[in-house]
């Protein structure tokens, strides 16, 4: 009876999962709608911002000591 269930459950998993077919290949036509947002220290943020001179000297001055520019980014704007 065990060796029934398991070979019923391998026939189904593989009926399911489109073993053999071209559309497990095939990318999404769907375009992607993502936003390229992160948050840090609490503050969120989506896309390029703009910023100040003072915000772009903070940006340039933390990642000399570090700190990832996506991350200097986010602070900089919210707290310089």
């Amino acid at each position: 009876m065990k060796k029934v269930m398991t070979g019923a459950l391998i026939a189904a998993a593989v009926g399911i999962g489109g073993v053999g077919t071209a559309s497990a290949a095939q990318p999404s036509q769907a375009p992607d709608t993502r936003q390229d947002c992160r948050t840090y220290s609490s503050v969120s943020q989506c896309g390029e911002p703009q910023l100040t001179e003072k915000q772009r000297a903070c940006v340039t001055a933390a990642v000399q000591q570090g700190m990832t520019e996506r991350r200097a980014t986010v602070e900089c704007r919210a707290f310089a």
